[in-house]
């Protein structure tokens, strides 16, 4: 099931997003919250209505209360970068208020000349969990979505730790919506930046599975529903430039697009 969370007239739900041509998605409202027991209502609206006094507009999937980010998960990214291969998983945050949603723009900072994009897979989190073992792993994921771990990258190397580089506001943009029905072990992850590909790799390159990284972080803490885990990037990243429109496409879920703005 795809999952997505939307406004329709100002008002915020979530819907099961049914159909496959972008012309023809539609949206089920769902009774509830996806983090429990719901039901579909039946109440049907198009994602791309024509009537135009329908605004339907489809937001981050999750309000996250934290984005646990790991780096340097995929070696050829780590070597890029002239960084060493970490033994374990390298965890860093990103705030809520980094999270925006498909279509959203993305402000370049202004403090930064050299804004990078990083396509990632990332992982809902659909219960609250602590501790959790590696065979229940699977029992503590609502669903995957695509994400762009954008990092002001002359911050992070001038200043060593990453809570600006990685944590400015617009630098999470997650969606377009969870797919709660997948097998993350080898998807086509790929990048594009106003159409040309820049980034593709695929998931089973990670160096540190999806296992190991929650197994890792719930040593340390408790996850809330909705929290979401970075997973990594691929190689090939680069800088974006003010009108660049970025698109992360991850197999088996869809693309995420946005555009880079100046901030003002």
């Amino acid at each position: 099931m795809r999952i997505a969370r939307f406004s329709i007239d100002g008002n915020v739900a979530f819907g099961a997003v049914e159909g496959e041509k972008p012309d023809e998605l539609v949206l089920d409202i769902i009774k509830g919250i996806p983090f429990a027991d719901f039901e579909l209502s039946g109440t049907k609206v198009p994602l791309a209505p024509s009537d135009s006094r329908t605004r339907v507009r489809l937001l981050p999937p999750v309000l996250p209360n934290k984005v646990v980010a790991f780096g340097r998960n995929y070696a050829d990214h780590a070597k890029e970068l002239g960084n060493e291969v970490p033994d374990a998983p390298f965890a860093f945050f990103k705030p809520s208020t980094s999270v925006i949603g498909p279509g959203d723009e993305i402000q370049y900072p202004s403090f930064s000349e050299d804004l990078h994009h990083e396509a990632e897979l990332a992982v809902v989190i659909g219960r609250m969990c602590r501790e959790v073992p590696r065979e229940r792993v699977k029992d503590v994921i609502l669903g995957y979505t695509c994400a762009n771990d954008l990092t002001a990258r002359d911050v992070q190397k001038r200043e060593k730790q990453w809570a600006r580089a990685k944590g400015f506001d617009t630098s999470c943009p997650l969606g377009p919506w969870v797919e709660t029905d997948l097998d993350p072990s080898d998807l086509t992850i790929q990048l594009t930046v106003n159409g040309q590909q820049r980034q593709l790799g695929r998931t089973s390159e990670m160096i540190h599975s999806i296992e190991d990284l929650i197994v890792n972080i719930t040593e340390a803490m408790t996850l809330l529903p909705g929290d979401v885990i970075l997973t990594g990037t691929p190689a090939g990243v680069g800088p974006l430039t003010v009108g660049d429109e970025v698109a992360v496409t991850i197999e088996g879920i869809g693309t995420l697009t946005n555009k880079v703005v100046k901030r003002g």
